[in-house]
């Protein structure tokens, strides 16, 4: 059976392509992706539970396994709650899952948002990692439409192993992340720091 097709695409011309725009010599100084978090808190599922369940099935289709349930850290009595309560869920996915995710939210979630003018660029850790706040769901063309009780959002956070944002962006940038601006203009602008760094 074949891998993952982004995958195959990143060990056969991606790493070729960041050696040469950062100069890398080792193998392993290329960037990575190593992991794909799906973060997902419920406010609500403080007075409704079952709201909690909706997501939790939701972000099971969405990314293929069963998620995690999260509780509440602390009470916080302005919101009504209590430490333990379960206020959310979230999905890591690896390996051959986190490539599919990947090309999936690249190549169809992506052109189904609504006045979608590209992914922001500042939404780097400063680590190698990128996070991006997705509004609604429905995106995702897992989600049937009909059966979709309320709308929420999520958080997704792309884990790298580069350890500046610059490789990050160069690395997301190359396997089809459609960030705002042409090729062009944005990537020298990020790649510059690091450069004289």
């Amino acid at each position: 059976m074949a891998g993952p097709r982004l995958k195959t695409f990143y060990e056969n011309t991606v790493r070729a392509k960041l050696a040469a725009q950062f100069g890398f010599t080792n193998p392993h100084q290329i960037p990575t992706l190593t992991k794909i978090v799906i973060n997902c808190g419920v406010g609500e599922a403080v007075k409704q539970p079952k709201l909690l369940d909706v997501v939790v099935e939701e972000l099971a289709l969405i990314s293929g396994q069963k998620p995690v349930r999260r509780k509440a850290k602390k009470s916080v009595a302005n919101f009504g709650l209590r430490e333990g309560q379960e206020i959310g869920a979230s999905v890591t996915m690896r390996g051959a899952r986190m490539w599919e995710f990947l090309d999936r939210f690249v190549t169809v979630a992506c052109p189904r948002i609504r006045d979608f003018r590209g992914l922001g660029t500042k939404s780097f850790d400063g680590r190698g990692n990128y996070t991006l706040g997705i509004k609604e769901q429905m995106i995702f063309p897992e989600i049937n439409y009909d059966m979709v009780e309320q709308i929420h959002g999520m958080d997704i956070t792309f884990v790298t192993t580069a350890d500046k944002d610059a490789h990050a962006f160069a690395l997301l940038h190359q396997l089809g992340m459609p960030f705002r601006g042409d090729d062009k203009p944005v990537t020298p602008k990020v790649a510059q720091p690091s450069a004289a760094a």
